[in-house]
């Protein structure tokens, strides 16, 4: 998207058309491993508190939901521009405006499923941070991570006025955000199929 100028947002997918659907089946290819996650992290920390496990693992479907929501605005963007008939139909700046509304949509949809997913999240640390097998350091970012999210999406979603202080507060957010989500799937595949059976 280019911020202001529709003309603009409009020719970059239609210029790009491969890699728009290229892009389509990425988002179709994470709302599939997200449904995975959702499942085999229920199974993980079912054994640390099945309530708690069983929550985050319903957090984490809402959020793929709300995530197959968003993508459904890709799909008609796709939609549009690849058939003649709405050229026809609409005037161009038409077309273009639409367009722009269509991936706005998107952003904004995805952006609302981001605060479920950093409750998600919160879950996920708070159980790892009780637990007695997962380090400390890698709970402790999970929470940062997942306080991060909340914060942020909450700010682009319903303060988009302050939306240049939201891209700051996200580019100093993102450290904790990634180290957290990074930091505990290092520690899953290198130690997480070890844990004892019995915690």
């Amino acid at each position: 998207m280019v911020q202001g100028d529709p003309s603009a947002t409009f020719n970059n997918p239609m210029s790009s058309n491969t890699l728009f659907h290229a892009g389509i089946l990425g988002w179709l290819i994470v709302l599939i491993c997200d449904i995975v996650v959702a499942w085999s992290f229920y199974i993980f920390l079912k054994p640390f508190n099945k309530n708690l496990s069983l929550l985050a693992a319903w957090l984490r479907l809402a959020y793929a939901s709300i995530l197959g929501i968003a993508i459904l605005n890709l799909i008609f963007v796709l939609i549009l521009m690849n058939s003649m008939d709405y050229f026809s139909l609409f005037k161009m700046n038409q077309l273009q405006a639409y367009v722009e509304l269509l991936l706005e949509a998107f952003n904004m949809i995805w952006s609302m499923g981001l605060i479920i997913f950093g409750g998600y999240l919160m879950i996920v640390g708070y159980l790892a941070f009780k637990s007695d097998i997962i380090p400390k350091v890698v709970s402790i970012l999970l929470l940062m991570a997942s306080i991060s999210y909340i914060i942020i999406h909450l700010c682009y979603t319903f303060l988009p006025q302050y939306d240049g202080i939201t891209t700051m507060l996200e580019s100093i957010l993102s450290v904790p955000m990634s180290l957290g989500e990074l930091g505990f799937g290092i520690w899953l595949l290198f130690k997480g199929g070890k844990v004892p059976k019995s915690v």
